[in-house]
């Protein structure tokens, strides 16, 4: 059984800033890809940045230069730090984890339950 579990939403004005963690636990072999994803009312879900085994980044156009996401292997963490926050930003934000489980010989897609991140003042 694997997990993955977020934390660190909440409500923040614009312009502030919000650290999200999301730590996967479980019978996990390896872990190919961590990533954030999210989805705003009356939207379809989107992806905000991934970070693969090898430390690379991807971002979203929408959050360049503002959100930085970056991973401890060690804890099997992924963490997403955002800065400058808009109320468009406002959504549901899920961690996603693509990774081997013991046992396994294909990787899986795994998902948090997600956390609320609202930007209002």
């Amino acid at each position: 059984q694997v997990q993955l579990v977020e934390s660190g939403g909440g409500l923040v004005q614009p312009g502030g800033s919000l650290r999200l963690s999301c730590a996967a636990s479980g019978r996990i072999f390896s872990i190919v890809n961590m990533g954030w994803y999210r989805q705003a009312p009356g939207k379809q879900r989107e992806l905000v940045a991934t970070i693969p085994s090898d430390g690379s980044r991807n971002y979203a156009d929408s959050v360049k230069g503002r959100f930085t996401i970056s991973r401890d292997n060690a804890k099997n963490t992924v963490y997403r730090q955002m800065n400058s926050l808009k109320p468009e930003a406002t959504a549901v934000y899920y961690c996603n984890a693509l990774l081997y489980a013991v046992g396994s010989i294909i990787p899986k897609d795994y998902w948090g339950q997600g956390t609320q991140v609202t930007v209002s003042s």
